[in-house]
């Protein structure tokens, strides 16, 4: 089986919030490097090959989170305002098109997790609250509408568009407030870190803000790894959600071949999925 991994992720996080150092591929760069990915399959494999490569391929996106924490965690002179919410998401579209146009048919799309539960923006409220930071989960809100509301209008307008929307957002929430539900014992409490609710990023001593933090005995018992980060073992049941649960994730890449067996997923797609249709789940 031949495949390619090309990974999309920030809008507008050309600058790392947290260390004021560019850590962050933007998006557009991403793309000219995508295009010179094109040309080198077109060189080395010939034009019908590298094209059946890419129309082929499962093109996953997660992007928004740092757009959207920069507003509160710097000095940021940006608006909070639907139009931001716009902006986002319109720069994504413009990317997803840019890919259409060069061949690719199958997108994965996460929404975004609820942003003002995170343990950094949690412990911006007063001391006497103790719940979401509500402004920050508001925008992570709009961004999904409007997120939803645009991959609806591009299965619309594009042929042959399909893609799978993960609804991260209500899983990540479901472990947050019910974490013994899924063998954990803190939902709120990073392991990592210092402050309230360990939200002070200074996990691994090397940050700006200084070097002292703190360690949970056992991270596999944490939602949060530190202030802004999921633990491995909250990525490992997401990810197994994604491909095994009510998400349509799987069907993306089952449309592959046809009445053949990869790794564990057995086909022919006939008998679940119709590999024709566009598929989303919200």
């Amino acid at each position: 089986m031949e495949g390619i991994c090309i990974p999309f992720t920030i809008v507008r996080g050309y600058i790392y919030p947290f260390s004021g150092k560019k850590q962050v591929i933007d998006m557009e760069t991403q793309l000219k490097n995508f295009k010179k990915v094109k040309s080198w399959l077109g060189n080395k494999l010939g034009k019908g090959k590298s094209q059946n490569i890419l129309s082929n391929a499962v093109y996953l996106f997660s992007i928004g989170s740092n757009d959207y924490l920069s507003l509160f965690v710097t000095n940021s002179s940006i608006p909070i305002s639907p139009q931001y919410q716009q902006m986002v998401v319109g720069n994504l579209t413009t990317i997803v098109q840019e890919i259409y146009k060069i061949g690719g048919r199958k997108f994965g799309f996460l929404n975004l997790g609820d942003l003002g539960c995170l343990p950094g923006l949690r412990m911006l409220n007063s001391s006497n609250k103790n719940g979401c930071l509500e402004k920050a989960s508001n925008m992570a809100k709009l961004h999904n509408v409007e997120l939803y509301n645009t991959l609806s209008k591009m299965e619309k307008q594009l042929k042959g568009f399909k893609y799978s929307l993960y609804d991260f957002n209500s899983s990540l929430r479901e472990r947050i407030d019910h974490p013994s539900k899924y063998g954990l014992k803190e939902g709120k409490i990073a392991c990592c870190g210092i402050g309230r609710f360990r939200g002070i990023h200074s996990c691994g001593g090397k940050r700006p803000v200084g070097h002292k933090f703190e360690l949970c005995q056992n991270p596999n018992m944490h939602v949060f790894w530190d202030s802004y980060h999921l633990t491995e073992t909250i990525y490992h049941q997401m990810a197994a959600e994604m491909w095994n649960g009510s998400s349509t994730f799987k069907s993306l890449f089952q449309c592959l071949i046809y009445g053949k067996t990869i790794g564990f997923v057995q086909t022919p797609f006939s008998s679940a999925f119709d590999c024709n249709r566009v598929i989303d789940v919200f």
